[in-house]
């Protein structure tokens, strides 16, 4: 059987299932990086005032070209998210760096529910600064070694679980797992020094030094300026830094930022589960929807209920009776320990949100001279992978690497070229399997078919098309599994541009994964709907075929 080369190259950043962890991320938030909202977590006095900004110089200033402890590196950060705040907690421990974070928020509030830290991402904190891993580690509820995998949303059996634990213990990392997000953002502000975080202004744009010297000026809300040699956008999905570069606007229709096709339901809750203990976390699957219950520690669960509407549908879908009998209603018939835990929930415990996601662009610039993009703010991914926080940490691992390696001002815009490299297809395959995650769950998958003994005969149970596709695949997806978290685990490091080991066996799994569901799911089927714009484009294909040739 012959694939279309759009299909093969396709197959590099797509799979059926984002399979580690189905929402266990903040699920009220659409951007890991944003911190608009995060405010009143005090960090022992090191946050500074956004008066201490100073205005516009008229000039820049006359900095030499080495990089020295005399003449530190001045990097400035856009955005105390996750990613902003781990390159901010290692850069600012190097003499030769003097780091600046720019954080809009007044002040910083125990605010979000837990975050998923997955293995790849805990070994980078490991790496970069086993203080703060042991501190995760104390506050860290594990999943990765429990049963977790994917559910009959009808029938309440399991379809396929996935091992989490095996390609974590092969390669003696972490096992993965959750902590709530503002003990994981408190622990990371406890280890930067004081002063280094400024709050109570945000970044609007930036200017570069027009004499072509050193210097990038960041532009704040406040109306001031900070001068720097480095700017990193970590600020989110809606990203000033970004609109600056790029020359387009930040938010609306040439934002570059697209709109999933779904809302999400989220409630987080003290649950008790007849399986606390045992299963870290399920994904029930039914026709055109499905259903996440995940164990984020200490007695407390959420749960997230993905649908497939317009954008907006809050504001028009009449729900008189409150979201809990209107997700009871569109549930009818699904596993009772859907409806338990939607009883369970109040509805303060509820919010709602739509999903958007950006993927990651050749022919946009993560970079330009001194300035670069990280986390949401370049490639925001929808939660089914868990990964929105964890690729920021990436970002900010290679960033930490290429930065650290200069010893010239002049070789800046080249190490940030070369963080976009090491990161882009990576972060594009992870950006693709996010989305496709939810477009074939909800668009291909169905109850799988059976054929059952009932009253006295055989029957025939939902052998509809996608109903026999789904069956076909239950074999067949927990060796999908295994290759896509083989690819997670192992390339962490971001050392070659291209996973060839993996990306032979997404080629090989996936490509019978995609051909099967390709008749249920329509366009979806062969990649459309999951971010054209880098997975399956013409962009995607100039990412890898330059990837190819730097190998040759």
């Amino acid at each position: 059987m012959f694939l279309s080369a759009k299909i093969v190259f396709g197959l590099l950043a797509c799979s059926p299932y984002g399979a580690s962890a189905f929402g266990v991320v903040s699920p009220v938030s659409t951007s890991t990086q944003s911190t608009s909202n995060t405010g009143n977590l005090m960090s022992r006095g090191m946050v500074a005032t956004a008066t201490s900004v100073t205005p516009p110089a008229l000039e820049y200033e006359n900095v030499p070209a080495e990089i020295s402890v005399e003449n530190p590196l001045r990097v400035v950060i856009a955005g105390a998210g996750v990613g902003g705040l781990q390159l901010a907690s290692k850069l600012a421990k190097i003499p030769t760096m003097k780091v600046t974070v720019i954080e809009k928020t007044d002040e910083f509030k125990r605010f979000g529910g837990p975050i998923q830290l997955a293995s790849n991402a805990l070994e980078i904190i490991k790496t970069m600064d086993s203080d703060i891993f042991d501190q995760i580690m104390a506050k860290f509820t594990y999943t990765g070694d429990k049963e977790n995998g994917i559910k009959d949303g009808i029938r309440d059996e399991w379809y396929a679980k996935f091992d989490l634990a095996s390609p974590a213990e092969v390669r003696n990392m972490p096992y993965t797992g959750v902590i709530e997000r503002p003990d994981l953002q408190q622990i990371y502000l406890d280890s930067i020094p004081e002063g280094v975080v400024r709050n109570g202004d945000g970044v609007v744009g930036y200017e570069t030094n027009p004499s072509g010297g050193h210097g990038v000026r960041v532009l704040l809300e406040s109306g001031g300026s900070i001068e720097g040699d480095v700017l990193i956008g970590a600020d989110g999905i809606w990203s000033n830094v970004r609109a600056s570069m790029r020359n387009e606007d930040a938010r609306g229709e040439n934002a570059g930022v697209s709109y999933s096709g779904y809302t999400v339901f989220a409630g987080e809750l003290d649950y008790a589960s007849v399986d606390n203990g045992k299963v870290g976390y399920k994904v029930y699957i039914g026709p055109g929807q499905y259903f996440v219950i995940t164990d984020i520690g200490n007695g407390r669960y959420q749960w997230y209920a993905f649908l497939a509407r317009e954008p907006g549908s809050a504001a028009r879908e009449e729900r008189p009776d409150g979201s809990v009998p209107y997700l009871a209603n569109i549930f009818t018939g699904w596993s009772k320990d859907v409806h338990h835990i939607l009883q369970a929930t109040t509805e303060d415990e509820i919010q709602q949100r739509d999903l958007y996601d950006r993927p990651p662009s050749v022919r946009k610039p993560w970079t330009k001279g001194s300035a670069a993009l990280l986390g949401d703010s370049v490639h925001a991914m929808m939660p089914n992978l868990g990964q929105g926080g964890c690729q920021a940490i990436e970002d900010a691992f290679v960033l930490v690497q290429e930065l650290e390696s200069a010893d010239s001002r002049n070789q800046i815009e080249g190490k940030l070229q070369s963080y976009q490299s090491r990161r882009l297809i990576r972060s594009a395959a992870v950006q693709g399997l996010s989305r496709f995650a939810s477009d074939i769950i909800i668009r291909g998958f169905d109850t799988p078919a059976k054929i059952v003994m009932k009253d006295g005969g055989v029957k025939f149970e939902n052998f509809n098309y996608a109903g026999i596709v789904t069956k076909i695949l239950q074999p067949i997806l927990p060796i999908f599994f295994k290759v896509q978290f083989d690819f997670l685990y192992e390339g962490w490091r971001n050392e070659l541009a291209i996973d060839i080991k993996a990306s032979i066996g997404f080629l090989f799994v996936g490509g019978l994964i995609l051909l099967l569901s390709g008749g249920a799911v329509g366009e979806a089927g062969l990649g459309l709907g999951i971010g054209l714009d880098a997975v399956f484009g013409g962009e995607a294909f100039e990412g890898i075929f330059a990837a190819f040739q730097d190998l040759l």
